[in-house]
């Protein structure tokens, strides 16, 4: 006798629940997956916050923080939806990215969510190229800490 076959529950980058042949109410399987995909594919967040807010609206997201209480609990770094069925959270995989609108920047999933600063801008005039080369530089590595363009 063959072995019977068998298939996942869930996808394998983002755990988004997957269909099964014989399944009754597909439906709700379904709208589990399009209520994370939308809070992932909708691309921004409000911020990073380790307690979630008191008043939230659907359709916001958050990135949840380091030390994470309540229902934000055991979700650190994962990007937190407020739906009409409560919570959803979904586990950023490596360069998944994000625009934070309390930063106004984008965010890149890298193991952590780096957020990229500005460096300070060169003072004085006595060594123009000095530093000019050190501002230089510093963008260099900001679009590199950012994905924008490969650290090779």
């Amino acid at each position: 006798m063959t072995d019977p076959i068998s298939y996942s529950t869930s996808t394998a980058r983002l755990g988004l629940p997957l269909l099964f042949a014989g399944q009754a109410q597909k439906e709700t399987t379904v709208n589990e997956a399009l209520a994370l995909l939308d809070i992932c594919v909708a691309g921004s967040v409000q911020g990073v916050l380790n307690d979630p807010p008191t008043a939230p609206v659907i359709g916001q997201a958050w990135i949840v923080g380091a030390s994470p209480t309540g229902p934000f609990a055991n979700h650190q770094n994962a990007i937190a939806g407020w739906t009409e069925g409560g919570w959803r959270f979904v586990q950023p995989v490596i360069g998944m990215r994000c625009y934070d609108l309390q930063n106004g920047a984008n965010r890149l999933f890298d193991g952590g969510w780096t957020l990229a600063t500005a460096p300070a801008s060169p003072q004085g005039g006595a060594v123009v190229d000095a530093e000019a080369r050190a501002a230089i530089a510093a963008l260099i590595e900001l679009l590199k800490v950012t994905g924008t363009i490969s650290a090779n």
